[in-house]
């Protein structure tokens, strides 16, 4: 009886256990100039549903904002984003010159060959919250 109540138990743990709904690749971040209060951070998603990200957080920034980037009349602007929406098996690219994750008032410079520790949180079309820790390398811009 006992081995019959734990299998249920069990059966029903990994049924409720939180698997990956957005796999995340190429992710790294800009090494910065010394003095440099703001940094960067670029990677692919690809969620299995209609998701959204909506915040990231990070121990190497005081703050972490989602900012897209066009061209407007020759002029790049930037704005800040409340969150970013993913179709449902479409790559979204996080990259320079599009949409990326601003880390505002950086700790210390991010220098190449170091990691970046990041946790981004996703919201589905049911409201059900996921968060996936991330740890990516810093690089040098292209």
């Amino acid at each position: 009886m006992k081995l019959i109540k734990f299998l249920a138990i069990f059966s029903l743990l990994s049924a409720c256990h939180d698997t990956p709904k957005v796999q995340i690749t190429d992710a790294w971040a800009r090494a910065s100039a010394p003095g440099q209060t703001v940094g960067a951070a670029y990677m692919t998603l690809k969620s299995t549903e209609d998701s959204t990200l909506v915040y990231v957080e990070t121990p190497v920034a005081d703050a972490t904002e989602i900012h897209s980037m066009t061209m407007d009349n020759g002029v790049m602007k930037m704005r800040m984003l409340e969150e970013l929406t993913l179709k449902a098996n479409t790559p979204e690219k996080l990259a320079p010159g599009g949409f990326h994750l601003m880390l505002m008032d950086l700790q210390k410079p991010l220098k190449v060959g170091e990691k970046v520790e990041l946790r981004l949180c996703f919201k589905d079309t049911k409201g059900q919250i996921t968060h996936q820790n991330l740890v990516l390398p810093v690089k040098a811009p292209d």
